[in-house]
């Protein structure tokens, strides 16, 4: 999962210039915490002119498994090529079928379609927004081979989705952009399961630029990720080198895993001024007319790492669109963001033959969604600013 749509005149991550003394800094829905430290580590490295893949990858991907409970990690370009590599590991192709939620972003099923798979739509829960597991199962055929699902509003449970596997016989591949740093049943997401995907974007809960990374099972998948990450290249006995199997070019720079490398320390503590954030979310929004609770994510939200905070708009309600709320706030100096719209309504799958109605949840969470700002260096003075001026402009657009 990725990038949202956002508001803001591309001012979405970044704060921008006051007119005048008395305005008030934008507020972006995102912004990656950077300090000097960690500045000056990237320095050091593009000094040390070694800034491709080399020993601060080695580095970063160790510190990484080891968070996960020593489970191999190898490093990619984005979350996307792990992803798309996880599939390939798998050896996913065409007569296949994948399963995935019908609401998450593009990622998830453009792999899938350019594994050249089938992509098996199912709906979600409007809470957490996660894959109805039923749903899911009613959707498995002899031809499934994967399930795709991605960690939303909630982490996915890590027994439901291994029980899933046993059930079915199919391998799965957890999209889990959103959740570093997240834990179901006490487990560190990417602790346990098959193959899980991360996503380092700078709107996520740690960043190195861009990049993601690919938990596998042991060191034989592990090698081959290596493979298939640098042209599948590997390297002779003689010094020369030979492609057993065609690779893509995804590997991992030595800049992006020193920043990495400097910014995993600060997870946890991250995580922590998320879920202080969001909670006092909750507390403004107690109560309000247009926002009830059925509009917010699941307030009772053991071991989420609150990448996101969305609400479903009243469109209906208010009489007004998505768009006329985002451009009062970005007037308001807030930047919002639409996570996500329903996959399956894109051109591409309308031309094959999908339409509105098949997943009514999905295109319900697409049409109302709203992302609210939430990285760990705001105040709860500006969760109180985007509480005040998102009722202001629900209640006016409702006169």
């Amino acid at each position: 999962m990725g990038s949202d749509t956002f508001s803001g005149n591309n001012r979405a991550m970044h704060a921008a210039p006051r007119e005048k003394e008395s305005d008030p800094v934008f507020l972006p829905f995102a912004r990656p915490t950077i300090d000097e430290a960690m500045i000056a580590a990237v320095a050091d490295t593009l000094r040390s002119r070694w800034i491709v893949t080399g020993p601060r990858v080695a580095a970063f991907e160790k510190a990484l498994s080891e968070r996960f409970g020593g489970r191999p990690v190898r490093t990619l370009t984005s979350a996307t090529a792990a992803m798309q590599v996880a599939l390939e590991l798998i050896g996913v192709g065409p007569g296949d079928e994948v399963i995935t939620p019908a609401q998450s972003f593009f990622a998830t099923a453009n792999v899938i379609e350019r594994a050249g798979a089938t992509t098996v739509f199912v709906d979600v829960d409007l809470a957490t927004r996660n894959i109805d597991f039923g749903a899911a199962d009613a959707a498995v055929t002899p031809r499934t081979r994967v399930l795709l699902p991605t960690h939303y509003n909630a982490p996915l449970p890590a027994e439901a989705l291994a029980a899933f596997a046993r059930r079915h016989g199919v391998r799965v591949v957890e999209d889990a952009a959103l959740a570093i740093g997240s834990r179901a049943g006490g487990a560190e997401v990417g602790s346990t399961g098959d193959l899980v995907s991360f996503s380092f974007h700078p709107n996520k809960n740690i960043t190195t630029i861009e990049g993601g990374a690919l938990v596998v099972n042991d060191a034989e998948e592990a090698a081959k990720v290596e493979r298939m990450r640098f042209h599948g290249i590997v390297r002779l006995q003689d010094g020369t080198r030979d492609v057993g199997e065609p690779g893509s070019k995804y590997n991992f720079s030595d800049v992006s895993a020193r920043l990495g490398l400097e910014q995993l320390p600060h997870l946890d503590t991250w995580c922590r001024a998320r879920e202080r954030l969001a909670h006092r979310y909750f507390e403004c929004l107690a109560g309000d007319e247009f926002l009830t609770p059925e509009r917010l994510p699941p307030r009772d939200n053991p071991g989420h790492s609150w990448n996101m905070f969305t609400v479903l708009l009243p469109l209906e309600r208010i009489g007004a669109t998505r768009r006329h709320v985002m451009d009062a706030m970005t007037k308001e100096g807030i930047g919002t963001g639409i996570s996500y719209e329903a996959i399956h309504l894109t051109s591409h799958f309308r031309a094959k033959g999908f339409r509105e109605g098949m997943f009514p949840v999905s295109e319900r969470i697409a049409r109302e969604t709203l992302t609210l700002p939430l990285f760990p260096e705001m105040r709860e003075s500006d969760v109180e600013r985007v509480c005040d001026a998102l009722g202001r402009t629900l209640r006016r657009k409702a006169a």
